[in-house]
């Protein structure tokens, strides 16, 4: 595992719409070892490895993360802002926070106060940040609207295997795409692979649509972040999902059952524990714009379990991690070059 790698993606931001700070670090490492490095103009970065085969598997992570946006500025020099993503406002009271500006980074505090920590509907309307400007012009003078605002936090080890970051949601999913990719050409797989760090998951899904739309892959791995349910107050979750419990597999509809049964049976060969989740509808990951895209992709979903999702603390697993790229690159390597999706086969 490449642990400096991994912890440097945790502390680079990539809010959901100025990723590409984070992406050229992308595009910089995968130029080392894959066949070909790719970009597209919405922000993707396609990391290739082409085999002697004809078929071709694109793998997606998402490199995106929440975060805030400045839009206004108050007459006492604070900025006002909205979300960018599913933010959960009450965890922003009291943060540290990084503006990302033009001309560098401006760092701010989220004020707080005990109104608002006894108001049970806040919104982002309710947030304020302080960056120690006096006016109003003055703050104008410094940052400008559409700035966008992330935790002033970074990765940091926990015991037994675990790390805690911000925006572990789904860095570390790009991580392992990445990985998986490079380890499947060491192996030699039969198919061409497409490791696509995609853009955009968190606020509209664009980066996924124009991954396939561009690739027109034969299939699909996505790979996000699932809500463990070993955490305290974890809430409801969809399984017995635990940290160190290895890649999480999702049972429904939108999910290929071929593909299921084939990581499943990856998993079984190689000795890789797996955990399952299931999922009504839609899967609230990069598959729900992908397998709409063109004449439709088929896809299965890898996940990893997390804590307290969305948060500036969440907590996953190296291991869990490391497990992932594991089974990934072992199903593409195991992958018959002739392989056939369909059901009524």
């Amino acid at each position: 595992m490449n642990k400096e790698f991994l912890f440097d993606m945790l502390s680079t931001a990539s809010p959901s719409g100025d990723e590409f700070t984070l992406q050229k670090k992308v595009m910089e490492y995968t130029q080392t070892f894959a066949d070909i490095v790719d970009t597209d103009v919405t922000g993707n970065v396609y990391a290739k490895y082409v085999s002697a085969g004809d078929k071709k598997v694109m793998l997606c992570g998402h490199i995106d993360e929440i975060s805030l946006m400045v839009v206004n500025f108050t007459s006492e020099g604070c900025l006002k802002v909205i979300r960018s993503g599913g933010v959960r406002v009450p965890t922003y009271f009291g943060q540290k926070v990084r503006i990302l500006t033009k001309n560098g980074i401006v760092y701010g505090a989220v004020g707080v106060s005990d109104d608002l920590l006894k108001n049970k509907d806040v919104s982002c309307d309710d947030l304020w940040i302080d960056i120690g400007a006096t006016s109003k012009e003055e703050a104008m003078s410094i940052v400008s609207h559409g700035d966008y605002v992330i935790l002033d936090t970074d990765a940091r080890p926990l015991l037994n295997n675990c790390i805690t970051a911000r925006a572990m949601d789904d860095r570390i999913g790009a991580y392992i795409v990445i990985e998986a990719m490079k380890k499947a050409k060491e192996m030699s797989a039969k198919v061409d692979v497409v490791a696509v760090t995609t853009v955009g998951e968190e606020t509209s899904g664009r980066g996924a649509f124009y991954a396939g739309a561009n690739e027109k892959p034969d299939c699909a791995i996505i790979v996000d972040v699932t809500y463990a349910s070993d955490g305290i107050g974890a809430g409801q979750v969809y399984g017995d999902i635990k940290l160190n419990g290895g890649p999480v597999l999702c049972h429904g509809s939108t999910i290929n059952r071929e593909l299921n049964d084939l990581l499943a049976e990856t998993a079984k060969k190689h000795n890789i524990n797996i955990q399952w989740e299931g999922t009504g509808g839609n899967t609230y990951t990069d598959g729900d714009s992908l397998y709409r895209t063109g004449a439709g992709v088929p896809f299965a979903l890898v996940s990893i379990p997390l804590r307290y999702m969305h948060s500036p603390s969440e907590v996953g697993s190296l291991k869990d991690i490391e497990d992932c790229v594991d089974l990934i690159a072992n199903f593409l390597v195991d992958l018959d070059e002739e392989f056939d999706l369909n059901p009524y086969k």
